[in-house]
């Protein structure tokens, strides 16, 4: 089985992830790309990374909830932290993913959710991204934002470059006024759907990337999102951008708190701005494998790090 493959399948393994929360070695290892086990942890995270010059998405880290009273205590931490933040002075931003409020259980519940928490954001000056998970919920995700986004303009969603569907789907969110955060995707997919090699990702993610850059021109007001630790990418982003009389502050790069730290310096002091999605809670093995998943060059990095301890 490849790697990619393994780790994937490693992050649903129950076993593996009830001896991981509990070890000493796993929590010290994760701590590279995960902010804390609590609110305040994550808090701390963002006022240090504020002082950079960074801003910060919150994650509650959790997914595909038990029961609906699970579902509702992650709607009641997200809200904690809407509120928190800006307690804190800081930009009530935070990310979630629909399993983990409750989709699978009672989508009319779920939607209830994430409606709660939207107008909580809206009521403070904040905004919630409704992350993407696998190809199985693109079409009930989509529909979900749309609703809600039509009562309080504070939520947006993302787009993963990797699925054959994306242009269309950019296109008519560009149309609405939803904002994207445009990533490559972290999913399993079949080959029906979705690109499998690197370079076909790629270049779909830069033609997407184009796109987006371009509406905030066509569109004024519009604010992309463009989620990417690729160098490459990044450079013909930036490119373009400028190719394009592009202002640099009409949109932003983001990226995974824990990776690329010299990268994201470097764009901040070239005057683009910069958001790390930072996840924190207990649920935070499956997020884990998937971030090793993505990208092997983090294994080796950890790898590296243990060995000097």
């Amino acid at each position: 089985m490849p790697l990619r493959a393994t780790l994937l399948y490693l992050s649903r393994h129950r076993g593996l992830r009830a001896w991981a929360e509990h070890s000493s070695l796993a929590r010290r290892v994760s701590s590279r790309f995960i902010a804390g086990r609590t609110l305040d942890d994550a808090l701390t995270v963002c006022r240090q990374i504020r002082s950079q010059g960074i801003t910060a998405t919150l994650d509650y880290l959790g997914e595909n909830v038990k029961s609906t009273e699970e579902a509702a205590a992650c709607r009641d931490m997200c809200i904690r932290a809407l509120g928190a933040l800006h307690a804190a002075g800081l930009e009530p931003n935070v990310s979630l993913k629909l399993t983990q409020f409750g989709m699978d259980l009672s989508p009319e519940a779920c939607e209830e959710n994430v409606t709660a928490l939207v107008k909580t954001a809206a009521s403070l000056g904040g905004f919630v991204r409704i992350d993407m998970e696998g190809s199985a919920y693109t079409d009930r995700t989509l529909e979900l934002v749309r609703r809600i986004h039509r009562q309080y303009n504070a939520c947006g969603t993302v787009v993963q470059a990797y699925l054959f569907r994306s242009h269309d789907d950019l296109a008519s969110l560009i149309q609405e006024g939803i904002r994207v955060r445009l990533c490559k995707g972290a999913y399993l997919e079949p080959p029906e759907i979705a690109f499998a090699g690197k370079a076909d990702v790629d270049h779909h993610y830069i033609g997407l990337a184009h796109h987006l850059l371009g509406a905030t021109q066509t569109h004024p007001g519009y604010y992309p999102a463009l989620a990417t630790h690729d160098e490459r990418i990044i450079d013909r982003v930036e490119r373009f951008a400028t190719n394009n009389g592009i202002a640099r502050d009409s949109f932003e790069f983001q990226m995974l708190y824990g990776i690329r730290r010299d990268l994201q310096q470097r764009l901040i002091a070239d005057g683009y701005r910069m958001r790390l999605y930072v996840p924190f809670g207990e649920a935070w093995f499956p997020y884990f494998m998937r971030r090793l998943a993505e990208r092997p060059a983090n294994l080796l990095f950890l790898a590296r790090n243990l060995l000097r301890s």
